[in-house]
């Protein structure tokens, strides 16, 4: 470990974190987070969802076996900041193609190691996410704090990680073919559509819904992404006029735009839910399944009763919304990822449920 400290982590109510650097340079301000999973952090860097994020890892050695070519959830990483307990520069994996520092070099995202995470996480789960700003550890902490005060988090995080252009994921022995409204999809997602032999083609964010009924889909699945869903009612628009025409299958934001296609509203959670070990209750078996997680806002459970959705899923350690579904349109939707990588696997089984509702033509 380096004798001196040479990067810090200023927080918006003022407390300060002394670490070392490790990734690219620069400063930012961000929304800093916090994810308890205890492996993927190569699916956390390359998750769409974390732009404009500065995600703070319980597990506290990170960057032991690497990164490889295989896990990427995105071509582009888009995350704002990655801050550990402990960094390993020296990964030992088979796989392993790279380090996490170079990656993150490369795609300009700025780490923190050698603070303690512990505390940092602390703060967070009792103040709530909140404005941070990763600078040199030079920087006098009162003009960290006027600069996250002058700061905004932008608001058009979808626009900057969607598709710029349709594309399209041929499976081997096409069985179907899904519509993917791409709000920062994540690529497990559409590895998992292929396995299960449907084709899909993703469509920028605010792609209308008659270029998408001119596609002819079996099925349209709205993605993942960043920020507040009220932010993209571009997209919702488009998800209230294909209701009731396909199935329609959301996940995560996906799963707040369809909610509020349907009238339903959001709310902003005070630290989110991100990691690899949320208990999830289905009211439609009594089964409980472990989810993978990795989102700040939450569907209002009262709206849902002026809406035609069924609560379907909830979260067991604060009741909130983590499914609704609408029969009549088959129409349903998830607040946590069953694409899940690394995992868990529970809840795979909302694939297999949407290809049943594709069957019905």
């Amino acid at each position: 470990m380096r004798e001196r400290f040479d990067r810090k982590l200023i927080l918006e109510e003022g407390s300060e974190y002394c670490g070392y650097a490790f990734g690219a340079d620069g400063e930012r301000t961000l929304e800093i987070v916090f994810n308890t999973s205890m492996a993927g952090y190569q699916e956390i860097l390359s998750d769409p969802s974390y732009t404009d994020q500065a995600v703070v890892m319980t597990y506290p050695l990170i960057g032991n076996y690497g990164m490889n070519d295989d896990d990427y959830e995105t071509e582009v990483p888009s995350i704002g900041a990655l801050i550990v307990r402990e960094y390993n520069d020296e990964p030992s994996n088979f796989r392993s193609r790279s380090t996490l520092g170079e990656v993150m070099k490369q795609y300009g995202i700025p780490g923190i190691c050698g603070i303690d995470t512990r505390k940092l996480n602390r703060s967070i789960r009792d103040l709530g996410s909140r404005r941070a700003l990763i600078t040199d550890i030079s920087t006098p902490l009162e003009e960290g704090l006027e600069k996250l005060k002058r700061a905004l988090i932008p608001a058009d995080a979808v626009s900057r990680v969607s598709t710029g252009t349709i594309r399209e994921y041929r499976a081997k022995e096409e069985r179907f073919h899904v519509a993917a409204i791409d709000c920062g999809m994540k690529q497990n997602i559409v590895r998992s559509f292929l396995r299960r032999g449907c084709s899909v083609t993703a469509v920028p964010w605010n792609t209308g819904a008659d270029m998408i009924r001119a596609l002819r889909p079996d099925g349209v699945f709205i993605s993942n992404g960043p920020g507040d869903p009220q932010d993209v009612p571009e997209t919702v628009k488009t998800v209230r006029d294909l209701l009731g025409t396909v199935p329609v299958f959301g996940i995560c934001l996906g799963h707040q735009l369809l909610s509020i296609a349907y009238g339903a509203k959001t709310y902003k959670l005070k630290f989110g839910h991100r990691g690899g070990n949320h208990p999830v209750k289905n009211l439609l078996t009594g089964h409980i399944e472990i989810t993978s997680q990795n989102h700040s806002y939450a569907v209002d459970p009262e709206s849902l009763k002026n809406t035609p959705l069924v609560l379907t899923h909830i979260n067991l350690l604060d009741q909130t919304v983590e499914g609704a579904a609408c029969a009549q349109d088959r129409a349903f939707s998830v607040q946590y990822h069953p694409e899940s990588a690394p995992g868990p696997q529970d809840s795979g089984y909302l694939f297999d449920e949407f290809i049943r509702e594709m069957e019905k033509g």
